[in-house]
């Protein structure tokens, strides 16, 4: 009777301890599949002379934006390209194709086959009527867009609608631009780089040297962008829906 208690309570010790192995390994493929699941892409931007930057971005806050970042990056849209505006203890600008801040990108540069025609992407921001609640601290990467409301104050949709393809990283925090612009990451690496680039010599642009009040932000010798990719840990993120550009 001693004997079968005894086997009675080691089986039951067996039966309990693979219990917890069951349930620790689902805990486990739990937590290791959440954990892949939440892995953010990150950008790599390689700047010629200056070094890496690397990028968080947060599809979670701006998904129509980071899949168009990430689409014109991994085609490489941005290679080439420049630091195309600086304005100290504020930010720096890029992506413009011709580096003159005006040309953006087509739908073309998204897809093989496409329409070699400009676009927009919809503001993502609480202005806009979308909650993003990314804030413009020192590091953070927002799409930057045209303001038409100095031509008519009917214009603000047109406005809010108006990021294509250049986009830039904060060197100071500034809480003005909170909810007014799309916020879609931020520097995890590199943010000396983003300083150093910061700091090179500006200029006012063509044609409005001398004039008052003109915006001193254009580089002597504009910082180059080598390449941006972006690691996506294997998700789709898709393309963006394109809209018709105001003009």
């Amino acid at each position: 009777m001693k004997n079968l208690s005894k086997i009675i309570w080691i089986i039951a010790l067996i039966a309990i301890i693979v219990l917890i192995g069951i349930v620790g390994y689902g805990y486990y493929k739990k937590i290791t599949f959440n954990s892949h699941k939440s892995q953010n892409p990150v950008a790599t931007i390689v700047v010629e002379n200056f070094g890496e930057i690397k990028v968080e971005l947060y599809p979670d806050q701006a998904p129509e934006t980071v899949s168009n970042f990430i689409a014109l990056s991994n085609r490489g849209f941005y290679d080439g390209t420049g630091f195309h505006r600086i304005i100290k203890d504020f930010m720096i600008q890029a992506g413009s194709k011709n580096g003159d801040g005006i040309t953006g990108a087509k739908i073309s540069d998204l897809k093989d086959g496409e329409e070699e025609k400009e676009y927009t992407i919809k503001g993502e921001f609480i202005l806009n009527g979308v909650n993003n609640i990314v804030k413009f601290e020192e590091g953070t990467i927002a799409m930057a867009r045209a303001d038409y409301t100095s031509y008519s104050p009917s214009l603000t949709k047109e406005s809010y609608n108006s990021g294509c393809s250049q986009f830039f990283i904060m060197t100071e925090k500034n809480t003005g631009l909170n909810g007014q612009y799309t916020g879609f990451g931020k520097v995890i690496e590199g943010m000396d780089i983003v300083k150093k680039i910061a700091e090179v010599e500006v200029t006012a642009a063509e044609g409005q040297q001398g004039q008052e009040n003109a915006e001193v932000s254009t580089p002597v010798n504009q910082p180059k962008v080598t390449s941006i990719r972006v690691e996506t840990y294997g998700e789709d993120y898709g393309l963006p829906n394109t809209l018709t550009p105001f003009k």
